[in-house]
């Protein structure tokens, strides 16, 4: 992975005033992935914006154990979403 694509932490928590617990207890939670890069750990790029949301979420004093289980609901809404889509389609070529 190319070192624009990653995104040091600590400039993270500068630019959105977080701490670096925060993104290390989202790693720890498994909503994010972290690489460490010459002893410099980092976020991929595309990982920005799921980040922003979460870090939205801890703005509203939403505590990490919170957003995972919202992170856990919107992902399963989104999924069932899809499958919602997938069917209607599957009915419409049936009706046509």
């Amino acid at each position: 992975m190319q070192s624009k694509q990653l995104i040091p932490v600590h400039e993270l928590c500068i630019h959105y005033q977080i701490e670096q617990s925060f993104i290390f207890s989202l790693k720890e939670a498994g909503l994010i992935e972290v690489i460490t890069v010459e002893e410099t750990i980092c976020v991929p790029l595309n990982q920005l914006p799921q980040l922003e949301k979460m870090i939205r979420l801890y703005e509203m004093d939403i505590n990490p154990e919170g957003i995972e289980t919202i992170t856990h609901l919107l992902n399963r809404i989104q999924e069932m979403q899809k499958e919602i889509l997938m069917l209607q389609n599957r009915l419409n070529r049936y009706e046509s």
